[in-house]
């Protein structure tokens, strides 16, 4: 069932935050966030910033119901926010970060929701180490024409890695958007929960051309054995793994649902190949743990 709209919110509890990429992920926090009430800036391309300027977000959810909500958009940051939320793809990152210039932030935090766990380092040698908070999001969602977003997952999850102390009123505010969200201390577990979930869906839907519900019938044991695969690394890395939970969630996933990798290989863009694969084979490497099935689908993705 669609959740209710928010209550208007009071002008001193109201935020302003930045989104880069209102894409699949970005565009669906826009829409929640300001249909929650606070102020919200996306930055983007030329194109898409002339879309949002003249007909916002349009979201189709099974989780939000359908809705229209007016964002501000502009090509580069030209003020201070106090969040902004990074939701490109790791292909296009070094790229888009030439329209969050670091010297306009100010104070604000920056959140990147990016796949993989070795971004951080990175984005904080460029934002300073407090600002960068990691984030990692559950959802799967796609923007099918600038300012359309169809969300089909029946859940929306964010985790942020730090303090609780210091990162609660951040939690807050997503939650009370639509968005259950947690702080977790450790950042390699944040971080690691998020890929050897990720990493089985992302390269045997896109390696088959399957959705997860044909995935998951035709495709059940290398599924599983990807899964098992995944969580060892994980396990190594210091973050136990939990495959039963996480084929569980793949299970609970809408029948026709497809991962962001797979639709981009649908529509010819670059993949995240060595975010999410090579980041699973560097560290299986690392503490040598065997991952065969890992190892043959990146190759084969690699060689296409």
């Amino acid at each position: 069932m669609p959740s209710p709209l928010p209550s208007p919110r009071p002008p001193s509890d109201r935020r302003t935050v930045a989104v880069l990429g209102p894409g699949g992920v970005g565009g669906l926090l826009a829409a929640l966030l300001s249909r929650a009430g606070h102020r919200v800036i996306c930055v983007a391309g030329e194109a898409t910033v002339q879309a949002l300027r003249q007909d916002g977000i349009r979201l189709r959810s099974v989780q939000f119901g359908d809705f229209r909500v007016a964002v501000e958009a502009d090509t580069a940051l030209r003020e201070p926010v106090e969040l902004c939320l990074l939701a490109v793809k790791h292909t296009a990152l070094d790229a888009a970060l030439e329209r969050i210039p670091p010297g306009v932030l100010g104070e604000g935090l920056v959140v990147p929701l990016l796949n993989g766990v070795e971004h951080a380092d990175a984005l904080r040698g460029r934002y300073g180490r407090r600002s960068v908070v990691p984030g990692v999001i559950r959802v799967e969602s796609a923007r099918t024409a600038p300012g359309v977003i169809e969300h089909g997952s029946p859940f929306t999850e964010i985790d942020l890695a730090g303090a609780p102390e210091r990162l609660g009123p951040l939690a807050a505010m997503l939650t009370d958007a639509g968005v259950a969200t947690r702080v977790i201390e450790d950042e390699t577990a944040a971080l690691w929960a998020k890929l050897a979930f990720l990493a089985p869906f992302a390269l045997l839907t896109t390696c088959y051309g399957l959705t997860i519900g044909e995935l998951r019938t035709a495709r059940r044991e290398e599924l599983v054995a990807l899964v098992a695969e995944a969580a060892a690394v994980s396990r190594a890395c210091g973050v136990p793994g939990d495959p039963a939970r996480t084929l569980a969630r793949y299970d609970a996933f809408p029948a026709g649902g497809k991962s962001s990798m797979l639709r981009d290989a649908e529509a010819g863009r670059p993949l995240e190949l060595d975010a999410i694969g090579g980041a699973l084979l560097r560290a299986a490497e690392r503490h040598g743990v065997p991952v065969p099935v890992a190892r043959r689908v990146v190759t084969e993705l690699a060689a296409r």
